[in-house]
């Protein structure tokens, strides 16, 4: 692997998406790669055109990401870190523009019920659009002094737009999390500090199947901190769960309690281990 491509990571969105500035973040000197869709994302990283690749699964406002939790599985890649990522919408305008231009709101549908407050006090009509970025490109293109994007700083800067206003989110948690894959899977030394553990399972259609897979956490004593359901194919009664919990798979209660999941399950994958970050250690309290 060339030193160009170990410095690359991966994201879906165009330049100046939320995902973007979440890259530029964690990965400061790294150059950031767009994608169109999220299995590009994951297709650059596992033929080795990018290292990494930093994809959003849940928001503190909007819940979890669509769809993404039945993607990962399927990539082949593995967790190496996690990243939570403040989410702070700015009202954007085309330069020369003030707020008192702005007629219409354009931005992506999540973005823009996240910024209901600002909206209706300026009784804004809003547009949805696929991207955040993408809407401020749009709005650059169209020159129109009536159209304003709630984007983030980056995208102001990339597409050299003005900020009527910031950080217009209506909630000051909105927070995304973000986890960072890559082609080879990291092992964690057990003694390093916290780790959290992601795995799927699929459990038997049996009666009471999950109420006994989820007893294997609860009397070894693990602390379970997502779990989340699937349906695959199509089909009602092929459900996958996707889990994370506090734990090293080393760790001997958790150790036990993966062993005990297997008795019901039809299939356990690991996803990935790695150290836990700090953002969780401070509001997990």
């Amino acid at each position: 692997m060339n030193k160009d491509v170990s410095q690359i990571v991966a994201f879906q969105g165009l330049p100046g998406a939320y995902s973007d500035l979440a890259c530029r973040e964690m990965f400061p000197n790294w150059q950031t790669l767009p994608c169109s869709t999220f299995a590009e994302t994951f297709k650059v990283v596992e033929d080795g055109m990018a290292e990494h690749a930093m994809i959003p699964i849940e928001n503190s406002v909007a819940g979890r990401v669509a769809d993404i939790h039945q993607m990962l599985p399927k990539s082949g890649l593995y967790f190496v870190a996690e990243h939570f990522q403040r989410v702070r919408h700015q009202l954007l305008g085309i330069n020369g523009s003030s707020l008192k231009d702005i007629r219409t709101v354009h931005s992506h549908v999540h973005a823009l019920s996240q910024c209901n407050k600002i909206i209706n006090n300026l009784g804004l009509k809003a547009v949805v659009h696929a991207d955040t970025a993408g809407a401020a490109a749009e709005a650059v293109q169209r020159k129109d002094k009536s159209v304003g994007v709630i984007a983030s700083s980056l995208a102001a800067q990339i597409y050299s737009m003005a900020i009527l206003k910031s950080n217009v989110e209506d909630e000051d948690h909105n927070t995304t999390r973000f986890i960072v894959l890559a082609r080879d899977r990291i092992d964690p030394d057990i003694s390093s500090g916290p780790v959290v553990t992601s795995f799927v399972f699929r459990v038997r259609n049996v009666p009471a199947a999950l109420h006994k897979a989820l007893g294997c956490f609860a009397t070894n004593g693990i602390n379970m901190t997502k779990l989340e359901s699937y349906m695959l194919g199509g089909n009602f009664t092929a459900t996958q769960f996707f889990a994370e919990v506090e734990a090293h798979p080393e760790r001997p209660d958790l150790k036990k309690a993966l062993e005990e999941l297997t008795l019901f399950s039809k299939e356990v994958r690991i996803m990935g281990v790695f150290p836990a970050h700090t953002y969780r250690l401070k509001h997990n309290k």
